[in-house]
């Protein structure tokens, strides 16, 4: 496992202590804007950006116009995400010509791709930094440099490696995410994942524990362990460590009522986890398990590792041991070499699982990826009828699973304020229900119990008990 050396991470504390003396000498406190596109694994490398921009001494606002730094932290898994980067981009080309002094740098999976980012150096020539993910240690040193009007291109091809003693600037208490391993090595013919986020790799469990101990010392009640496949943690250590170990310390940790935890892969979830799942009361009882699709013949095709009938025997182990458990997954419709006929045995699935909610989306051809070369069996029309087909299925699923928390009193964990009423809070169950009632910001942060009144289909609201 490649670690980034002492030497290098003083290296740029050093150029932190830079920038902070040039910005302590303003008169105004510089400000920072940071969008993040994707996954929770980029929410928390843009939290890392933020933590370390504020150890440079910016404050951080909402208002691209405000901003002397904009920072786009973008995602690659998705077509519709490109385009959101690029027009934003775009955008900013008026901004900065009424404000010359404003830095503009795109990071992120989707500059990764060598291609794409020279397309963004060429296309974009404003654009004062490109840095992919595996330079994001980097950042302060490609801050200075550009501080001093250099433009900085640093997206290198690596397996990657793990850098700690990286300041995080989180959102406020009660969740904590907290990444346990990085990268990927499964390669579903569909992903640009492993490309751009490099081999798995796990983070030493002591430095993890220590996290986790840290986040718990300032506030937080819930912690998300994050990885791309958290299943695979500890497979590169020999001393046997695994994620259902790493589980059962996390849980020993004082301050901490609640642990998360995405994404699971089918094909690595070990009956040992299920059975910590099962055991450890701290453990949400939720579950995320991408299918992905419902056919062993396209399984393959996404090389996958699993059949059908294989999952489905996971399904069921899982609600042997834990049947209050809430299930969620994600879906791809209209890959490659699908046929209506697979598209059926999608169908299939969600109706024996039964999850509470899906994430799913039409295929986005990835360039570089395997199945970008594959030839299609459906016409887009075809795949859109499938799309809504499927979540007509799943829709009327997820309201009849809402359904049956009616006038149940269930354990919410406080998250904050509603944003268009003040007098209305938010929440979730241990299995991960939205929940909204009536309620004080005093509240924010604290497990209350709340009788559930009314059922959505993707929310829940309810009363608190008195």
């Amino acid at each position: 496992m490649a670690v980034i050396s002492k030497e290098e991470i003083s290296l740029q504390k050093d150029f932190i202590n830079k920038i902070y003396d040039i910005n302590s000498r303003k008169d105004i406190k510089p400000l920072a804007f940071v969008e993040t596109y994707g996954c929770a694994q980029n929410f928390n490398d843009s939290e890392k950006i933020c933590g370390m921009l504020s150890d440079m001494g910016y404050g951080f606002t909402e208002d691209k116009l405000l901003a002397d730094i904009i920072i786009y932290n973008t995602c690659a898994v998705r077509e519709n995400a490109e385009k959101r980067v690029y027009g934003n981009i775009g955008a900013i080309k008026n901004i900065k010509k009424k404000k010359e002094n404003l830095l503009l740098g795109v990071c992120g999976c989707m500059v990764q791709q060598e291609a794409i980012a020279e397309n963004v150096k060429k296309r974009y020539p404003y654009v004062d930094m490109i840095f992919g993910t595996h330079a994001l240690y980097r950042f302060p040193e490609i801050l200075y440099n550009a501080l001093n009007e250099k433009r900085v291109f640093d997206v290198e091809n690596s397996d990657g490696a793990i850098c700690e003693d990286i300041s995080c600037h989180r959102d406020a208490p009660p969740l904590a995410k907290i990444p346990i391993m990085y990268g990927c090595n499964n390669f579903c013919t569909y992903c640009i994942v492993p490309y751009v986020r490099g081999r798995e790799r796990s983070r030493k469990m002591e430095n993890i524990l220590a996290e986790v101990r840290q986040v718990a010392d300032e506030g937080y009640k819930e912690v998300m362990l994050l990885g791309q496949n958290v299943n695979s943690y500890g497979n590169d250590f020999e001393d046997g460590t695994t994620f259902a170990s790493l589980l059962k310390e996390v849980c020993k940790i004082d301050g901490i009522e609640r642990v998360r935890f995405m994404t699971s892969h089918p094909k690595d979830i070990s009956d040992e986890l299920i059975s910590v799942m099962a055991s450890e009361e701290k453990i949400c009882k939720q579950l995320h398990l991408p299918v992905q699709c419902g056919s062993s013949r396209v399984l393959k095709l996404m090389n996958r590792k699993y059949t059908k009938e294989q999952y489905l025997e996971t399904i069921q182990k899982v609600r042997e041991k834990m049947p209050e458990i809430v299930l969620t997954t994600d879906i791809i419709v209209g890959f490659p070499g699908e046929t209506n006929e697979d598209f059926e045995e999608t169908i299939d699935v969600l109706k024996k699982v039964r999850y509470d909610t899906i994430f799913s989306f039409i295929y986005s051809k990835r360039g570089g990826t395997p199945a970008a070369t594959m030839e299609d069996c459906l016409t887009d029309e075809e795949k859109h009828k499938n799309f809504d087909r499927l979540l007509e299925v799943q829709n009327q699923i997820s309201k009849e699973k809402n359904d049956e928390y009616l006038g149940k009193i269930e354990k919410i964990l406080v998250e904050g304020e509603s944003k268009t009423n003040p007098d209305t809070l938010s929440g979730r169950t241990d299995g991960g229900k939205i929940v909204n009632f009536k309620g004080d910001a005093s509240l924010i942060g604290k497990i209350i119990d709340v009788k559930i009144t009314k059922t959505q289909t993707w929310s829940l609201s309810g009363e608190m008990e008195k």
